[in-house]
């Protein structure tokens, strides 16, 4: 598969280009905006074409897919893009700025026949998936609460717009709370019903919120609760499971590493639970190869983009009215 770079962003350079490789894919152009930082992108990662038009990887016929990691509110005009000219998009959360217009999104591509998918790295990684089995199995019997940790200290050279500019779709909601959104779908297998929350800002950055705290109502009776943060440098990350039969301690897995513990507590004592170490970029190309192929789905579909984004923006909607919010998933549900 050859590939265009829409972005030319710190997550392709440390995570995604190796991905790509390492899965047989070359990466033939990318697309930043400015044909300057394009170039200087280029001739540092060995990217044949570079430039500031996205006309560069969707006339080249050749191009089959498609990475968008740039601010979050071009998602979906460059997406749309892509997908009219035919191209299979990977595409970093959260999908779009709203819901109608992530739903948007995944609805072009299903009427083009291509694939989308949410770049939601977390569900790839063998401590979730690890975590995901022990529940399914029936080890913990029946879930009665989740608990995420995801409070962490936002490099400074990560921060710019996530910490500055609510336009381009900053803040920690938009860049965590999404995230939680999705383990807790795919680790519970059901969407949040409502949510409550509180946000706020410590003086990090201006116009955004750095942290939030948020408990969610989830169908089965189960609660979660979630805690990010930008601004936590010795918090930690990690997320426990609770059941009426059993409990599972996951530490330091809320990672774009594959690293971390996996414990499960019952009756029984207390057990260490194995978990693969692969590449979670690699495991997330992979399966959005394969499904391209035609077997299976991406590890994280558009629907599945579009849902974790309702959650993130209920969570913002309750912080800032004080209110109970029902989570309006539109078709995502």
């Amino acid at each position: 598969m050859r590939w265009g770079l829409i972005g030319a962003s710190t997550i392709a350079e440390q995570h995604m280009m190796a991905a790509i490789r390492a899965t047989g894919g070359e990466v033939a152009a990318v697309v930043s905006t400015t044909a300057a930082r394009a170039r200087d992108y280029a001739a540092r990662h060995g990217i044949p074409a570079a430039g500031d038009r996205l006309s560069l990887v969707m006339e080249d016929a050749t191009i089959g897919a498609v990475y968008i990691s740039s601010t979050n509110e071009k998602h979906l005009p460059q997406a749309l893009a892509a997908i009219a000219a035919g191209k299979h998009v990977l595409c970093e959360k959260p999908l779009a700025m709203a819901v109608a217009e992530a739903a948007k999104m995944v609805s072009a591509a299903d009427g083009a026949g291509v694939i989308l998918a949410t770049n939601h790295h977390l569900r790839c990684s063998g401590s979730h998936r690890a975590v995901r089995d022990l529940i399914a199995s029936g080890r913990i019997g029946r879930v009665l609460s989740l608990r995420l940790f995801h409070a962490v200290h936002l490099p400074p050279h990560l921060q710019g717009w996530r910490i500055n500019d609510a336009s381009a779709g900053g803040g920690v909601i938009p860049d965590i709370t999404v995230h939680d959104a999705d383990v807790a779908r795919f680790l519970l297998g059901e969407d949040p019903v409502s949510v409550v929350a509180q946000m706020g800002s410590t003086g990090m950055g201006q116009g955004v919120e750095d942290s939030t705290m948020s408990v969610w109502t989830m169908p089965s009776g189960a609660m979660v609760q979630a805690h990010e943060s930008f601004t936590h440098p010795f918090a930690g990350s990690g997320l426990e499971v609770h059941g009426d039969k059993g409990s599972i301690f996951a530490r330091g897995v809320m990672t774009q590493l594959p690293v971390g513990e996996v414990e499960l507590v019952t009756a029984a004592g207390r057990e260490a639970v194995p978990v693969a170490r692969h590449n979670l970029y690699v495991q997330g190309v992979s399966d959005f190869l394969a499904a391209i192929d035609g077997h299976g789905k991406p590890a994280a579909t558009g629907w599945d983009g579009v849902a974790s984004l309702a959650v993130a923006l209920a969570v913002r909607e309750a912080a800032r009215t004080g209110i109970r919010q029902l989570v309006d998933y539109g078709r995502a549900a």
